[in-house]
């Protein structure tokens, strides 16, 4: 792997990690043009391809720290002070902080368990160029119906386990290449009715910790793979983890924005015409 490479493949990642279009996607299809091209990397399923990806995704999680910094220490400081006031009563009414923690952890948790039977059966079958490009069109629906969805009435108060359960379910589904973690957890969460500020602090909330869990995972595994040869350098894998953390600082940052504005129906067009062009340029194996 060139350093060019290495960063181009981290700004597909820090962009379309927050950009609801699916960033696995778009990584395994870079990847593929890459090869195609007469590239010298290894192949996607290598392990140092694999580790390469569990670097860029931690890159994008400095993103979301940076980005909503402000929103993550309320949370932390409301988090502490919740801890306190239940130590000193009986009652945990009002302790809404502490309540979404605890939600979050649910959410994480379903998540793991049904990322754990994806593991198990593997994502490889459904990594083929035309399963990809349907799954684009199901992400660029869903996201069509975001801007439209309603009524929100759904506040931090009124969260409850169901709903932690639903958007853990939502976001193991985005495992799958061609479907958005973000675009999914974030439709899940106005679907039940959350209001468009509190479904995107929430998402990218729980994204913290399932990105942490399953980048931890990968790369023990890939630590201990006998085939691991780290034929890529280190500076490679700076420059892919920088990059990732910088594009994808700038990618949240526009994303929110549209969010709040409910116009994520731009990336409905943008999914949907490139599914149709990896319909048209790429074989299919469905």
């Amino acid at each position: 792997m060139t350093l060019w490479e290495a960063a181009l493949l981290g700004l597909v990642q820090g962009l379309f990690m927050f950009i609801p279009v699916s960033s696995t996607s778009h990584l395994a299809l870079t990847q593929h043009w890459l090869l195609d091209r007469g590239s010298a990397m290894a192949d996607q399923d290598s392990p140092e391809m694999i580790l390469f990806d569990v670097v860029v995704h931690a890159g994008t999680l400095v993103s979301i720290v940076v980005v909503m910094r402000v929103s993550l220490g309320r949370l932390m400081t409301g988090i502490w002070t919740d801890v306190r006031q239940a130590t000193s009563r009986r009652d945990l009414d009002g302790l809404h902080h502490l309540r979404m923690a605890w939600l979050g952890m649910i959410t994480v948790a379903v998540t793991g368990v049904l990322g754990l039977v994806v593991r198990a059966v593997g994502t490889g079958a459904f990594a083929s160029p035309g399963v990809i490009a349907a799954a684009l069109i199901v992400t660029g629906a869903i996201l069509w119906w975001t801007d439209t969805a309603g009524p929100q009435w759904r506040d931090a108060r009124q969260l409850t386990v169901w709903v932690a359960i639903a958007i853990g379910v939502a976001q193991a589904a985005a495992l799958l290449p061609g479907l958005s973690r973000s675009g999914l957890t974030i439709a899940m969460a106005l679907l039940l009715g959350m209001h468009r500020k509190l479904a995107a602090e929430y998402s990218f909330f729980v994204a913290i910790p399932t990105i942490l869990a399953a980048t931890a995972v990968q790369a023990v595994d890939v630590i201990r793979d006998p085939d691991l040869s780290f034929a890529i350098g280190w500076g490679e894998y700076a420059m892919g983890f920088v990059v990732a953390a910088v594009v994808g600082a700038g990618a949240l940052v526009a994303v929110l924005k549209l969010l709040y504005q409910a116009r994520f129906r731009y990336f409905t067009v943008y999914v949907v015409a490139l599914a149709i062009v990896i319909l048209v340029v790429q074989p299919i194996h469905l």
